[in-house]
């Protein structure tokens, strides 16, 4: 499959930015590549398509399957599977912000929970207790935000970030543009 030039510079700079969100470049791709098509495409496709190793292609779409952001389907009279994403942002954000929670920020989280948890931690000094006591709070505060974020629907969530930048600019207002809290 031949892509439209848009297509192939949305699918490159998209491979692009995974690198850059510790995202491998070709699981990057492959889901820039399914999102942007818009329509189920199998394995071969995605390799003709993207250029890349059947191997590479395999390793990658398991890893988005592990993500939930691709789901497979099956063609009658076809032993061969198709992948999909979906073709809503807001659940591709959702799904994406879910997974890293899980992933990354929920492990950390308990990590302090156990450090702090453990009769040596008395040991460190008060400044060093008082740094990881305040990481956990920012990060459970952070993660019950999260979790209630992520319960709302798109046009909720679409109109705090509205929001959100109505207040900032409010507070820009109050500390004359410098962009520092006044509390």
């Amino acid at each position: 499959m031949q892509l439209s030039p848009i297509a192939e510079r949305f699918v490159h700079h998209w491979g692009d930015m995974g690198s850059a969100w510790g995202v491998n470049r070709t699981v990057a791709q492959i889901h820039a590549l399914l999102f942007f098509h818009g329509r189920p495409l199998n394995a071969d496709e995605i390799c003709e398509t993207l250029g890349a190793a059947r191997s590479n292609v395999s390793n990658s779409l398991k890893e988005l399957l592990s993500w939930n952001l691709i789901r497979t389907s099956r063609r009658s009279g076809d032993r061969r599977e198709y992948f999909e994403t979906s073709a809503d942002v807001w659940e591709l954000l959702r799904t994406i912000v879910r997974e890293r929670k899980r992933r990354e920020f929920d492990p950390t989280s308990a990590l302090l929970r156990e450090l702090i948890a453990r009769p040596e931690f008395e040991s460190e000094t008060a400044d060093t207790q008082d740094r990881v006591h305040e990481t956990l709070r920012l990060m459970d505060s952070l993660g019950i935000w999260t979790d209630e974020m992520l319960r709302l629907s798109p046009a909720t969530l679409d109109k705090i970030l509205r929001l959100g930048a109505s207040v900032q600019r409010f507070v820009r207002g109050r500390d004359g543009g410098q962009g520092k809290d006044t509390d």
